[in-house]
């Protein structure tokens, strides 16, 4: 049975830092992997996470700079070359990881583009989807033996990173390639985001009875390589930046932004929950009228009947299944 879509009482909020959610946590014999955990606030998840004593095993597109930069962390951190772009990849990554371990507590689909121009990988998916979306589905499917056998003997997870921007707009299964429709980058995304939403809700109903639950996070709005695609001028006009070239007080640091995260991999105060969207290290509200659109859980993402219509559509995209 899914959890409400309610907050609950948690000691951590909007500022919280992901080393003050991993304090006293203890991850010793624990396997974790983090997609895109180099750069933005995947640097500070796995940073977290490996100060906790996990074996933190981290899927890079750039191997090489996340050597630089994840060389001067502490703990136990292996680095294995992934494009979630690229399916042949996905395996790659997916059968090294088996052979490293025999199961997986902990998985965080974090890597990301956001609002390029139109780009189509090699099976004519368009980029933000087949990257965001269809690339973390392939490779949860490969690592679900992994997730399963840790789920039935002491409990694994899987956080997926949504957005705020999943309230943008829904998804158009007819058209998810925006094929017969006109491209636009905003509503890419925000169809994007919300198959990552979705993915975890119906993620965590076929999880839970193995011990494997799911949780959707936005970890907020934060300053990193994510807005490459985005212009200055863009980015004002948003309210993002000043004219001076500030950025907007709201926005939260790298480390605060990878808190939430942090927060659904461990927090004890999930135990036996799933299915939920998370923000601030707390479960999101759902949204009203009155809901600022930095915050709040749509109607759309909750939506049962979408999210099995979705896993049926990704599993006809991928061309992969989760095994039994």
């Amino acid at each position: 049975m899914l959890s409400p879509q309610t907050p609950i009482g948690s000691p951590f909020h909007y500022r919280s830092t992901a080393m003050e959610v991993a304090k006293d946590i203890d991850l010793t014999g624990k396997t974790i992997v983090v997609t895109g955990g180099y750069s933005g606030i995947g640097t500070e998840t796995v940073r977290a996470l490996a100060s906790c004593g996990g074996h933190v095993i981290v899927g890079a597109r750039r191997p090489d700079r996340a050597q630089e930069v994840l060389d001067e962390m502490d703990g136990t951190i292996t680095i294995l070359p992934l494009d979630l772009a690229d399916p042949v990849s996905i395996d790659n990554f997916a059968h090294k990881v088996a052979a490293l371990t025999d199961s997986l507590d902990i998985l965080i689909n974090n890597a990301a583009i956001m609002a390029n121009p139109l780009t189509r990988d090699a099976r004519g998916y368009e980029s933000q989807f087949a990257t965001n979306h269809l690339g973390h589905f392939q490779l949860t499917a490969r690592l679900w033996p992994l997730l399963a056998a840790a789920g039935e003997t002491r409990g694994a997870r899987v956080v997926v990173l949504s957005s705020v921007g999943h309230r943008l707009n829904g998804l158009d299964l007819a058209d998810p390639n925006f094929v017969t429709r006109e491209y636009g980058k905003w509503p890419a995304y925000g169809q994007a985001k919300s198959a990552n939403a979705l993915f975890a809700l119906q993620l965590d109903k076929i999880g839970a009875p193995h011990g494997v639950r799911a949780f959707a996070v936005h970890p907020g709005g934060i300053v990193t390589e994510l807005q490459r695609h985005l212009t200055m001028e863009e980015q004002v006009a948003m309210g993002w930046f000043d004219e001076q070239g500030n950025v907007n007080e709201v926005f939260k640091t790298v480390e605060q932004g990878a808190s939430t995260s942090v927060w659904c991999a461990v927090s004890p105060l999930l135990d036996g929950m799933g299915g939920v969207y998370c923000e601030n290290c707390n479960l999101g509200a759902p949204a009203t009228e009155e809901t600022p659109r930095g915050s709040g859980v749509s109607p759309h993402i909750r939506d049962e009947t979408l999210a099995a219509a979705l896993w049926v559509k990704s599993e006809e995209m991928t061309g992969v299944s989760f095994a039994a």
